[in-house]
């Protein structure tokens, strides 16, 4: 090939590297333009119900009651979001990306939610009964008072979160990591925890009456005057557990070989031929 052509042709190459460029910043400003106007006119219309939003950059959106009922918010942008009160049921939000977004009082009631990263979100009084949340994170989430009722919870991370008055009541959990969880007056009546990671929790005053806490790890946690009773231990770890004042009436498969240094006091209720040290710490 001759100097001559070799120059031409990489020329004709440049010019189409500086094209395929210059279309392609055109087109992320354009996608840019249209998610920027989508937000103007969800803004405007106070949400946007049973919308096809599948993969929109909606970061920063602020609406107060918002309307999403049935929409398709699919891998979704929602980060930092301000949605308080929002109307979310029966929406898909999978893989929905919300960190530290503002969902305080919301109604996700029979959404889909699997994978979605709730991590640091505001979740305060927010109703997600019947809810697919499998697999999700929630790691450092505030959700007191927050309604799970018969969610299913498996296999999600909740570690280092904040759900103190939140209910759990019939809900699958499975696998969930409540690790250093502050779970205050939680009620997880008749819930599914089997193999739960329930390390370092603080759940004094909760409800775990009914629960099935198969193989779980209850290492360093605080469950003084908790209601344990007619609980399935099967498999679990007890390891410095305080237990002063808790109901353990009815509870089921203790093994005294795998309590160990768990504490209770003069107030605690053993099933037969369980005892506890007395707690020092």
């Amino acid at each position: 090939m001759s100097d001559r052509m070799t120059r031409f042709l990489t020329g004709c190459l440049g010019a189409l590297t500086v094209m395929a460029g210059s279309g392609g910043a055109v087109a992320l400003e354009a996608m840019a333009a249209s998610d920027v106007a989508r937000i103007a006119e969800i803004t405007d219309n106070g949400g946007c119900p049973r919308c096809d939003l599948e993969l929109t950059e909606l970061r920063a959106l602020t609406v107060k009651n918002a309307n999403f009922y049935g929409a398709n918010l699919r891998e979704v942008d929602l980060k930092e979001a301000v949605l308080p009160d929002a109307d979310f049921r029966e929406t898909d939000f999978r893989r929905t990306e919300a960190e530290r977004a503002d969902f305080s009082g919301a109604n996700f009631s029979s959404a889909s939610m699997r994978s979605v990263d709730l991590e640091k979100a505001n979740l305060t009084n927010a109703n997600f009964q019947n809810v697919d949340l499998r697999d999700a994170d929630m790691n450092s989430s505030i959700a007191s008072g927050a309604n799970f009722d018969e969610a299913d919870l498996r296999n999600v991370t909740l570690i280092r979160s904040v759900a103190d008055g939140a209910t759990f009541r019939e809900a699958k959990m499975d696998g969930v990591n409540l690790e250093r969880v502050k779970l205050t007056g939680a009620n997880f009546h008749n819930a599914r925890l089997r193999h739960a990671k329930l390390d370092r929790i603080n759940a004094q005053g909760a409800d775990f009456s009914g629960a099935d806490l198969s193989n779980v790890r209850l290492v360093s946690s605080d469950l003084s005057g908790a209601n344990l009773t007619n609980v399935n231990f099967d498999g679990a770890l007890l390891r410095r557990t305080r237990l002063p004042g808790a109901d353990l009436t009815g509870a089921t498969n203790l093994d005294p070989s795998r309590i160990l240094g768990a504490c209770g006091d003069a107030a605690t209720k053993l099933p037969s031929g369980i005892t506890l040290i007395d707690c020092t710490y």
